[in-house]
């Protein structure tokens, strides 16, 4: 009898040390990581941006700025600022400026984008973070119907980019969106995939179709949001109606984390943008500040979970492992 009590005794603490511990280790998701996708050079020295002590930004380029002076200086600017401000940078290239309608709806050749690209990369030797194309769906891009082509930059960067994030392109959560990915998934290298998503209309109507659309469309790699936000103003022409004002960027702002939640791959957010143009009427405003420089609502919201995760982080780095249970003696 005693025997037999002892042995229940042990089979329990085996129970124990084998349930216990697997239970105590299963930690909550990593918050995904902030960042700031702006434009403009003069967001560094604001010390609303500083307060928030973000250490990531997402800036767009037109494939072939490095070709001319102008656009090569504005870039020079912006990234020499992020440098001296101690933030990483996610570069990212679209369609060219060029004044010359011809030029600007021309996909470039893959020798030519790649022969580009490394250009760039002799340039900012210290980026790690590439963006293949911006919004390579919409088809006020070149590579609308070009997503093949799109996958063969990506394969490059990849190729000559070592131990790079490279994001194989940024797609708009519309509803042609699953077909382009899957198109691009066709030609695209398979393995260490980041795929990025401008999800405005799920923001912006507090829906969740747009993002499990792609989570469905691309099953494999990260997800980076690598724009999105609540609109304060759009008169940019869109057949895609939005409500826009203050008190809904706030709203939209705390969607955008909702959607964030519906995947352990989403890993990053980059909340476009800082601060409005110095424009009577601008064509697009969901800036986190006001023409002043002074936080929004929306700022406040961003600002509260960025400290949030910041001491979730800080709890995750200073947790002890869970002690095991000790046999019973016999």
């Amino acid at each position: 009898m005693r025997r037999a009590l002892m042995l229940a005794t042990v089979l329990a603490a085996v129970a124990v040390a084998s349930a216990v511990p697997a239970a105590a280790q299963k930690a909550a998701p990593t918050p995904p990581v902030i960042g700031i996708g702006e434009q403009n050079p003069e967001m560094f020295a604001n010390r609303h941006f500083k307060a928030l002590d973000v250490k990531h930004v997402r800036v767009i380029t037109a494939w072939d700025s490095l070709r001319h002076r102008w656009s090569r200086n504005d870039l020079d600017a912006y990234m020499g600022a992020a440098r001296a401000a101690g933030v990483r940078v996610l570069l990212g290239f679209g369609h060219s400026r060029s004044h010359k309608r011809k030029v600007r709806r021309r996909v470039p050749g893959v020798k030519e984008f790649t022969k580009e690209f490394l250009k760039y990369k002799k340039r900012y030797p210290w980026v790690n973070d590439w963006l293949t194309w911006n919004e390579a769906n919409h088809c006020g891009e070149p590579t609308c119907h070009k997503a093949r082509r799109v996958a063969r930059f990506f394969n490059n960067i990849r190729h000559n980019c070592y131990g790079c994030n490279v994001v194989a392109a940024s797609v708009l959560d519309t509803p042609t969106m699953p077909r382009w990915v899957r198109a691009f998934r066709r030609t695209a290298r398979n393995d260490k995939l980041i795929w990025g998503l401008h999800n405005y209309i799920d923001a912006n109507r507090f829906r969740t179709s747009g993002t499990k659309a792609l989570l469905r469309a691309a099953p494999k790699g990260q997800i980076w949001f690598t724009e999105t936000g609540g609109l304060v103003v759009r008169r940019n022409g869109s057949r895609i109606a939005f409500p826009g004002n203050k008190k809904h960027q706030a709203r939209a702002t705390r969607q955008v984390f909702k959607l964030a939640a519906l995947s352990p791959r989403v890993r990053r957010i980059y909340f476009y943008h800082w601060q409005p143009a110095d424009d009577p009427l601008p064509t697009w405003d969901s800036a986190l500040v006001d023409p002043r420089g002074n936080p929004r609502p929306a700022y406040r919201v961003l600002r509260s979970f960025i400290r949030r995760f910041a001491r979730l982080a800080e709890r995750r780095g200073t947790q002890k492992p869970p002690e095991r249970a000790r046999p019973v003696a016999g």
